[in-house]
Formats: structure tokens, sequence, C-alpha cells
């Protein structure tokens, strides 16, 4: 296991280290300044986060899960990403799930110990029944989290396929991926809160996954959230909205045919620029798995 001192999140950052004694004004304008480095360190790994986007891809073709694991803000990572991802896409709750050491009390509370240990994240993943068809990507900042780990090698000796993501360079965890992504954001302005840059690389990589993937199974038309859960008024005028933009047709047309399909705007598109009915255009949609493109008769290469 790789000793804490010897990683670049541990380090300390010679810009900040009389952090107590700047005004708030240098804080913020440092804290910006090395915000700005993410982007870039993300950027340096964009051949790994498609190798991911790849595996994840096959792994929803297959009706198989999208799991993050996680401890502290790693794990927190993964469930904003994953409780966003019904509304986006009107996937299943179970399609992308978050897997917490110590369980879902420990988004607001910490778990102490949790982390450390390697059987409990073994044991978390065993009680969701993984499958060969199931991904699971194991977050940790340090890269050496016992319970990321544990959960690692349980889904791969069940075949699942696995990815890591971390902020250290040759991580413990990486040794249980498949694809390993590394994204080395370096000290933090406070020295080890790994909540900050590392915390915003991961953000930033998960979002591009899931994104990219729910596109690449046909979720998304031209650049609209066309799979988009109309569960309250806002999202329902969001969807009148890309109904418009997908058509070209007024505000209140896009009303009255998403009324003819009780919201689905995917079915509303395909229904307006086909001239079909609701029953033709969700037959359309059915024959084209779900790609909006492919059933208006267009390429979705």
């Amino acid at each position: 296991m790789n000793r804490l001192e010897k990683l670049g999140t541990e380090r300390t950052n010679l810009k900040t280290s009389n952090l107590d004694t700047m005004s708030v004004n240098e804080i913020i304008k440092t804290m910006n300044e090395e915000d700005q480095t993410v982007a870039l360190a993300v950027q340096r790994v964009l051949p790994q986060i498609e190798d991911a986007i790849y595996i994840v891809h096959e792994g929803f073709k297959n009706n198989g899960r999208l799991l993050y694991v996680g401890a502290g803000t790693s794990g927190r990572i993964g469930l904003l990403d994953a409780v966003e991802c019904p509304p986006t896409f009107s996937t299943s709750p179970q399609m992308v799930q978050a897997v917490l050491a110590g369980g879902y009390g420990a988004v607001m509370v910490a778990v102490e110990g949790a982390e450390d240990d390697q059987e409990l994240g073994e044991s978390d993943l065993r009680q969701l029944d993984i499958t060969s068809s199931d991904v699971v990507i194991g977050i940790a900042a340090s890269g050496r989290t016992p319970y990321v780990i544990g959960a690692l090698a349980y889904a791969q000796s069940v075949g699942a396929k696995t990815i890591s993501l971390s902020s250290n360079l040759e991580s413990a965890i990486s040794q249980y991926a498949n694809v390993a992504i590394e994204v080395e954001t370096g000290p933090e302005v406070l020295t080890g809160s790994t909540r900050l840059k590392a915390a915003t690389a991961h953000k930033m990589v998960v979002n591009m996954i899931s994104t990219v993937s729910m596109i690449q199974v046909g979720k998304v038309y031209k650049n609209l959230m066309v799979d988009v859960h109309a569960s309250n008024y806002k999202l329902k005028e969001r969807a009148k909205m890309i109904v418009c933009d997908a058509t070209n047709i007024t505000y209140e047309e896009a009303e009255k045919v998403l009324d003819k399909t009780q919201f689905n705007v995917k079915q509303a598109i395909v229904m307006t620029l086909t001239g079909s009915t609701a029953e033709e255009a969700a037959k359309l949609l059915e024959r084209a798995n779900g790609k909006v493109r492919m059933a208006i008769g267009g390429t979705n290469e």
C-alpha cells in the first residue's frame, strides 16, 4: 500500500505554505489558478477516459449496470452522477448506482473506518449480484482505499469490467482495473484536502463517462436530452422546448404533440418529423433501438 506522504495529493503546495496569513483575495485567486490546472490534468488522460466509455457502452448494450464505488468525497462524487441519470436520461435507478463505504448514511455523516475495510467493499458488491455485464468504477483520490480495492477485486473475480479513477500515478487501485484513469492533480491548496482539485477532476471525468455513454445508447438527439423524464413543471417546460428545437414547431404545437405521447419527448419528435401517429412513432423508435436519428431515417453512426 502506498504511504500517504509519497502521494502527490498529500504533498505541500508551495504556493500556499503561508495560507493562514494570506488575504481572502490572495487565497481565492490562488484557488482559482490551481483549479485551472484541473482541466489540463483531465486532458492528459482523455485516451483512458475514451477506453472507459467504450467499456461502459458495451455494458449498457448487454443490459449491464454502471456502479460507482468510493468512500467519503469519492463516493459522494459517484452518487452525484448516479442520481442525476434518471431525470436526465429516464434511466432506471438501477442502471447507474453508487456504492458508498458505510452506506447511504455516509453521504451526510462520515462512517469512520468503513473505507479501511477491504472485505466490506467485497460484501457490498456481492449483495448487488454483480455479473459480467456490469461495469464497476472505483474512485479514490489517494488510489489506495482498501474498501475500493476490495470492491474492484471482487468485481474482477466475477468477470465484471473494472475501471479505476484516482489522482496519483501508479495507484494501488489501478492494479485491479481493466482501464486505469490516473488524473495527476498534484498538491492541494489545503494540504491533503482532496475534496478540492482531485474531487473536481473526478466530477469532470464521471460526467464525461456517463454522458457520452448515454449518448452512445441513443439518449441524445443533436445535443438535446430527448430522454428527459418530465416529472415536474420545469422538466415539462424543458420537454416542450426540446421538441421545439428539434422540429421547429411552435410551443403550442409541441404542447399538443407531447400530450399525445404522455410527454415522451422522443416519440413526439419522431411523430412530428415523420408525420406518424404516436403508435407508429413508438414502433419506429423500437426498431431503431431508441435512437431518434435512425428512427426518422437518418444515419446514427
